[in-house]
């Protein structure tokens, strides 16, 4: 059900982006967001683990520096019939994680300092096999894409304003197929909250599928189902100084202390994860 949903709503984010470019340039302007959209997409899926490890703050490590956590992510990347992801870290004392990568031959599980200090190893476990069904998934390179179509449509709004404030949109784009000074206003205001809602819906869907695999690849629902209990008392007590770009990768709001409208969430209620995963049938991984 989460993979339909996904594959809906990816659908409707890719309807809207040739419904803007339409409504702002007619069909050339529908046109060019379409090239540009891929034209972008083209850079997310070659350069998307090394985009949002910069944005993050993270660094890669070597096995030397840290074998204990590369023997837990080697263990259950083998459980889940996964390469083993390159591993980074975040000197950052909140407690969060993430993964990213256009597949899983180029992925990387990063976690933050603060994740170590208050998960136990098993409920860290839990947290990685999370990481992993991301990459199982290819949520890494769904939410790249997603992310990078939300942004064409933000620029679009962007450049619809500039040319409204100029005189750009008026007749001359309804003579072209476009819907003028209406459609710009749409392009400006409305597309890029509909995007932004559209995207956040993915990022939970995702999230919620990446919990049941998760659960599946480390055996217990209870040791992801613990560690976002602890994961979530202690983003709110240290929140993450990360980018509102990046927020959608962690496996917990990174902003835990702020109280955000569900429907403006990158994540869904850390309390239904928790009751979704306690209530699951488990199945043995396949």
């Amino acid at each position: 059900m989460n993979n339909l949903k996904t594959l809906l709503l990816l659908a409707l984010l890719t309807g809207l982006l040739v419904f803007v470019g339409r409504l702002v340039g007619g069909v050339s302007g529908m046109v060019v967001a379409f090239v540009f959209a891929l034209i972008m997409n083209f850079g997310a899926y070659w350069f998307s683990d090394k985009i949002a490890l910069r944005m993050a703050g993270a660094y890669e490590i070597d096995e030397a520096q840290d074998p204990e956590l590369f023997a837990m992510v080697r263990q259950l990347a083998q459980r889940a019939n996964l390469p083993m992801p390159r591993v980074a870290v975040i000197d950052d004392p909140s407690p969060n994680a993430f993964a990213t990568g256009r597949d899983p031959a180029h992925a990387v599980v990063a976690v933050t300092a603060g994740i170590r200090q208050i998960l136990t190893p098993y409920q860290l476990a839990g947290v990685i096999a999370h990481e992993l069904a991301h990459i199982k998934n290819r949520d890494t390179l769904t939410m790249a894409i997603v992310a990078t179509i939300a942004g064409v449509i933000s620029f679009i709004g962007q450049m619809a304003s500039w040319a409204l404030m100029f005189g750009g949109l008026g007749r001359s784009d309804e003579d072209e197929g476009g819907a003028g000074m209406l459609g710009g206003l749409f392009a400006v205001i409305v597309a890029p909250i509909i995007a932004m809602l559209i995207q956040f819906a993915i990022s939970r869907s995702r999230e919620y599928e990446a919990d049941a695999v998760g659960a599946r690849i480390v055996g217990d629902p209870e040791a992801l189902a613990g560690a976002l209990a602890r994961l979530e008392v202690g983003t709110q007590r240290i929140p993450m100084a990360a980018s509102p770009a990046t927020a959608h990768l962690f496996i917990v709001n990174p902003f835990g202390g702020l109280n955000i409208a569900h429907l403006f969430s990158t994540h869904p209620p850390t309390a239904e994860r928790i009751a979704r995963l306690r209530a699951m049938q488990l199945a043995p991984y396949r």
